[in-house]
C-alpha cells in the first residue's frame, strides 16, 4: 500500500498560466472601458446633433414665420397697387381725351394763325409795291450816303496808334470791330491757352512759348508756308509783320492781352494779298 501511495505524481499548473489569465482580465478591463468611454462619446454626439437640429429647426420656423409675414406684406401691397393703378387709368383717360382736344384746338389755332399770316403778308408786299417810288429810292441813296459819310468821319476820328507800316493797332474787341467796319483788312481774333500747343490762325500757325505778366511781354513762333519765325519777349500791342509769297502788303499779329500762360489778340490780312495770292495760284497751274 505504501508503495501505491509512493508512486502517485502530483501535477502542478504550468507558470504562464497566472499571467496569461491575468493579461486577458486587464485587455478585458481596457475593452469594457473603451466601450464605456465611447458610448459616453456617442450620447454627448448624440446630444449635440440634437441640439443643433433643435436651434435650425427654430431658425426655420423663425424664417418661415418672417416670410408668411413678407409674402402677407407684399400680397396686401399688391392690391394696394392694384386699386392706385385702376385710378390712375381713370385719371390718364381723362388726360388723354383732354389732350386730345388740345391738339385740335391747337390745330385750329394754328390754320388760323397761318391764314392771318398769309393775308398780312400779301397785304404788306401790296403796300410795299404802291409805296415804292422814286422819291423813295432817293431817300435810300440820302442814307447810303449818310452812312458813307459816317465811316468816312469814323475813320478820320479813330484814335488809334499806328504801326511803322501805317496800320492802325486795336487794343480791344471793340477797336478791332471798328477797323473791321472800315472794310481794307480782314480781322481774325483768337486766344491761347496754353505754351507749345499750335493754333492754326488765318493762315499762319501761332504756338505760345511764354508769357512774362510784371513786363508784359510774350514769345511765340509763328509758321507761315512752312517757314518758321522766333519772337521772343514782344510787347502787347507791337505788331509782328510777316509775308505770304508772292504777296507786298504784309499781314500782322497783335496780341493785346496776357494772362498766366495766355494771350489773346488778332491776326490782320490785308484784302488785297488776295489778287497776288489767286495769280500766283494760276501762274502754278
Amino acid at each position: 500500500m505504501a508503495d501505491e501511495y509512493n508512486n502517485v505524481e502530483v501535477k502542478s499548473a504550468p507558470a504562464w498560466q497566472l499571467p496569461a489569465i491575468v493579461m486577458l482580465g486587464l485587455v478585458a478591463i481596457g475593452g469594457l472601458a473603451f466601450g464605456w468611454n465611447a458610448t459616453s462619446k456617442l450620447d454627448a454626439t448624440k446630444q449635440d446633433v440634437a441640439a443643433q437640429l433643435k436651434t435650425t429647426q427654430t431658425a426655420i420656423d423663425q424664417d418661415m414665420s418672417s416670410l408668411k409675414d413678407r409674402l402677407a406684406q407684399a400680397e396686401k401691397t399688391n392690391t394696394d397697387f392694384q386699386g392706385d393703378l385702376k385710378v390712375v387709368t381713370g385719371k390718364l383717360k381723362i388726360t388723354q381725351g383732354q389732350l386730345k382736344k388740345a391738339r385740335e384746338e391747337a390745330a385750329k389755332a394754328n390754320e388760323d394763325t397761318t391764314t392771318k399770316l398769309t393775308a398780312l403778308d400779301t397785304s404788306v408786299h401790296t403796300d410795299l409795291a404802291t409805296k415804292a417810288s422814286n422819291d423813295d429810292v432817293k431817300n435810300v441813296d440820302t442814307k447810303v450816303g449818310g452812312v458813307r459819310t459816317d465811316l468816312d468821319s469814323t475813320r478820320e476820328d479813330l484814335k488809334m496808334a499806328r504801326s511803322e507800316m501805317g496800320t492802325l493797332i486795336a487794343r480791344n474787341h471793340d477797336e478791332i470791330d471798328a477797323l473791321r467796319r472800315l472794310g481794307e483788312r480782314d480781322y481774325v481774333e483768337f486766344t491761347i491757352a496754353g505754351k507749345n500747343k499750335p493754333q492754326k490762325v488765318g493762315n499762319v500757325t501761332v504756338e505760345l512759348k511764354g508769357v512774362n505778366e510784371k513786363k508784359g511781354q510774350y514769345s511765340v513762333n509763328l509758321t507761315s508756308e512752312d517757314r518758321l519765325l522766333q519772337k521772343k519777349n514782344r510787347a502787347m500791342n507791337e505788331p509782328i509783320f510777316f509775308y505770304l509769297h508772292g504777296t507786298k502788303i504784309p499781314q500782322e499779329l497783335v496780341i493785346n492781352k496776357i494772362g498766366k500762360d495766355t494771350v489773346s489778340g488778332y491776326v490782320s490780312i490785308p484784302k488785297a494779298n488776295a489778287a497776288p495770292a489767286a495769280a500766283a495760284s494760276t501762274s502754278g497751274n
